[in-house]
């Protein structure tokens, strides 16, 4: 689009709306907005751009949607109309349940995220085949009809309906909301006469403002806009204009403005007006940009637009619903861009595109006060961290069959329904998409955080909210500075540990909500058998994994009941017993605090008698996420945030090191994970202690908050990527080490993770079972190979590391000086060899 310069201002006679048979004439518009409008185009779109740019950034956003057009019948006679058809034009008045799943299904299997239910306004009132229709089906409205089938759609395939039938009762309004997390309909224009209106008694402006007005009342996220030459002046866009902004003034209800552009179509009353001049609809869009409150996100549609590129320059942030499924109803002679095109229009002009859902992350970010309870889980499970729609590329499908295995070990995996088809964390069957093959580009708040990253600056808090915001472009850009740091830090070597996990029970007194390992003491009516390893289990498996070249033992498991804080000081002298060498890592924080809490010492005694028995670090998990508003959800009966890095730095003060996790992807949201960071940061900064970071996705198949409708599906893998990225530019000098959880992420996706700033690969992880409790379904152990297959193509080297990330070559072989017991034995006690003397 060209931008040019206006055909009139509104001073010309024909702007003004004249009053027509002594009929009121239109409201007309403020002194400021006249005033606005006469300015020269050139500057009102830079103006405009400046609005946006200010308050959305570089971010433009679609909807990937369906189109359901579920009756083309409408009493209304627009006179520019083609989507309405009398009933000899149609098989039938309305699809059919069956039909209306049929497109709802085809969509969700594209990755779409919205049902856009369009219809015509009120048929029954005007044509006898649509009340005969309704009445035989049970239905007693257009509206009501409209209702049970957003139920359907949003049930059924989990899509978000969105519903446009046109001006509406507060009642009507309110049973929509039940079913449809946000609605719309145009205002168009506030001029009464307009001859494109004539015959079309819901486009009286009074209707359409009073509608507009109870939407407000009643909370529910709006779309609505205005339509571009139909006859109407420019004093009567900024009128309407004005309205919406007023409306939205009272109730913060608009979530998008939508400025469309007529073109004239065959077949109707229109058909040889001329098209909406381009001059005149950049204005309009600039215009709209200035006059309606910078919260409100301002709409174009990309295919009525030849040059949809341009439309970009006048201030708009959002394309609007775009189908890869089913043609554009309304304007059917007008294709959708293909989804690929609309990207590389967009970032041409140096823009990311995100998907989005039907509302808005402003609005789907207080569910409270924005969605009916039936709408919160089927909004939250399409989200991502910010409330926009998850990127992933694949079929999203609500998650119901579900099967239960018996993993072994006491870890129970549900089986995910398989007809989603986008990646997970923790899924094993779908490959995540290839981000760091793409372009890399970035520019205003992501780009100014990279280039003082750059110049060696640390990163804050809103900084690093920043950089987890990056999409597209910018999230390589992010990965590719991260990576560089990486190579500063620690090199091309990818390190690993030969580990095993040890989970001694299942049995825990805490009620995390995420957890879908532990068990109640009396769970056996649960999924799962409670268990308890006793010393000699544990024993036995520490011997096995030495034999098989382990250099580390991780130690983990419930809260059990009947634990005192000498089960700990039991276990590790224990395995000391039989394998001195052996590294062994263990206790989470809340283990250590419980443990101390029961016998009644300090932290800093605690952790001096578990060093002297044996241990030698801890883990860091038990951090969840160090916000304490989202553990009050996630954890609420846990430690604390404070405890956490209490228990850390009383470890780091006697000698033992640790690590940092995160466990991200639930309900938590970046500036969640900016807290996290910067918290342990500073902790890092007092002791040094802290060897490596280590982000956790949360794996929701089988986790309890996740049946219980109450967490998201996990992060999406772009998420996933820059958890590892900002974090290797956040710690910079101060923790080297950036590991990937394969277990959790699986090879193909660690891979990439390892262009974007992560060194090291975890452990073998023999029996791992916390992860596969949850639903993670990557296996139980990688070797040496493993670990080869994945560094080396992209040309790196691995070398095996110890716990502290000293090499491990050259290091003392950890080796048994125990036999097992016989195979008849009854107590499975394990003989120390020196109390054997000569039966050796």
């Amino acid at each position: 689009m060209t931008i040019i310069e206006p055909s009139h201002t509104v001073d010309d006679p024909a702007a003004n709306g004249a009053p027509a048979n002594g009929i009121a004439v239109a409201p007309q518009p403020t002194a400021g907005s006249l005033a606005l409008a006469n300015r020269a185009l050139a500057e009102l779109a830079e103006r405009a751009a400046e609005v946006r740019d200010q308050s959305f950034g570089t971010r433009v956003t679609y909807s990937p949607k369906v189109f359901i057009p579920l009756t083309m019948l409408c009493r209304d006679k627009c006179g520019y109309c083609t989507f309405a058809q009398p009933p000899a034009r149609l098989d039938s008045p309305y699809l059919t349940p069956e039909q209306v799943l049929e497109i709802a299904t085809s969509g969700a299997r594209a990755g779409c995220h919205e049902a856009l239910f369009t219809l015509g306004e009120r048929p029954e009132l005007r044509y006898p085949a649509a009340a005969e229709w309704l009445r035989t089906h049970g239905w007693d409205s257009t509206v009501h009809y409209l209702v049970e089938m957003c139920r359907l759609v949003r049930d059924e395939t989990g899509l978000l309906p969105h519903a446009n039938p046109g001006a509406m009762t507060a009642q009507e309004l309110a049973s929509l909301r039940e079913v449809s997390p946000s609605q719309g309909m145009m205002i168009e224009s506030l001029n009464p006469h307009l001859d494109c209106h004539r015959g079309s008694p819901d486009k009286e402006p009074a209707r359409r403002l009073a509608t507009l007005e109870a939407a407000g009342e009643l909370a529910i996220p709006y779309t609505t806009g205005i339509l571009v030459g139909i006859g109407e002046s420019l004093a009567d866009r900024l009128a309407a204009l004005e309205a919406i902004a007023a409306s939205h003034a009272r109730w913060g209800h608009i979530q998008e403005v939508i400025v469309q552009n007529f073109l004239p179509k065959a077949g109707t009353s229109m058909h040889n007006m001329p098209a909406c001049p381009p001059d005149e609809y950049a204005q309009a869009i600039a215009l709209a940009r200035l006059i309606l409150p910078a919260d409100i996100h301002l709409q174009a549609p990309p295919n009525l637009s030849d040059d949809f590129g341009g439309l970009l320059d006048c201030g708009i942030d959002d394309w609007g619903g775009v189908s890869p499924v089913t043609a554009d109803h309304v304007n059917p002679e007008r294709p959708w861009p293909a989804l690929d095109r609309l990207r590389e229009i967009t970032e041409a002009r140096a823009f990311t595109l995100a998907p989005r859902l039907t509302i808005y992350p402003e609005f789907a970010l207080q569910p409270e006060r924005w969605l009916a309870e039936g709408n919160r889980f089927p909004v939250m499970d399409r989200s991502d961290a910010e409330g926009l729609g998850r990127d992933d590329p694949g079929s999203q499908m609500p998650e119901r069959t579900m099967e239960n295995l018996d993993a072994g070990s006491g870890a129970d995996v549900l089986v995910a329904d398989e007809n989603s088809t986008q990646w997970y964390s923790g899924g094993a069957g779908h490959l995540p998409t290839n981000i760091m093959d793409g372009p890399s580009h970035a520019r205003g708040a992501v780009r100014e955080v990279l280039d003082g990253v750059m110049a060696g600056q640390q990163v804050g808090h809103e900084e690093i909210v920043t950089l987890f915001s990056a999409r597209g472009p910018e999230v390589v850009a992010v990965g590719e500075v991260a990576d560089e740091l990486r190579r500063e830090a620690v090199g091309d070597i990818v390190t690993w540990v030969h580990n095993r996990n040890i989970n001694y029970t299942n049995v825990c007194t805490f009620k995390c909500k995420f957890c879908g390992f532990s068990k109640g003491p009396l769970s056996l009516n649960l999924r799962g058998t409670p268990y308890m390893l006793t010393l000699a289990d544990i024993q036995e498996r520490v011997i096995e994994a030495a034999e098989l070249g382990a250099t580390e033992v991780t130690l983990q498991g419930g809260i059990h009941p009947s634990f005192d804080g000498d089960y700990y000081i039991d276990v590790c002298r224990a395995i000391h017993d039989v394998v001195p060498e052996m590294h062994l890592h263990g206790f989470t924080a809340l283990e250590v605090i419980e443990g101390a809490k029961r016998l009644g010492e300090s932290l800093v005694d605690y952790l001096m008698r578990l060093k002297e028995a044996g241990l030698k670090s801890l883990p860091g998990t038990a951090a969840e996420i160090l916000d304490d508003s989202v553990r009050a959800v996630l954890c609420p009966d846990k430690i604390n945030t404070a405890e956490w890095l209490e228990c850390h730095e009383a470890a780091h003060a006697v000698g033992l090191h640790s690590n940092i996790t995160i466990m991200f992807g639930s309900i938590e949201h970046p500036e969640s994970w900016a807290n996290h960071i910067v918290a342990t940061r500073d902790l890092q900064k007092r002791t040094g202690g802290f060897t490596e970071w280590v982000p956790l996705p949360f794996v929701h198949m089988a986790s309890p908050i996740y049946l219980r409708k109450g967490a998201r599906r996990g992060p999406t893998f772009r998420e996933t990527l820059l958890m590892h990225a900002v974090p290797r530019i956040a710690y910079r000098g101060l923790i080297d080490n950036i590991q990937v959880s394969w277990v959790k992420i699986g090879p193909p996706g660690a891979q990439q993770i390892l262009r974007a700033g992560a060194n090291d690969m975890g452990g073998t992880l023999m029996d791992e079972n916390i992860s596969r409790a949850a639903g993670a379904q990557h296996g139980q152990g990688l070797t040496e190979q493993d670990f080869r297959d994945i560094a080396e193509p992209l040309g790196r080297r691995t070398r095996q590391r110890l716990t502290g990330y000293e090499n491990a070559d050259g290091a003392p072989e950890v080796r048994s000086r125990m036999l097992r017991p016989t195979d008849n034995a009854t107590d499975r006690k394990l003989i120390p060899l020196e109390s054997l003397g000569s039966r050796v």
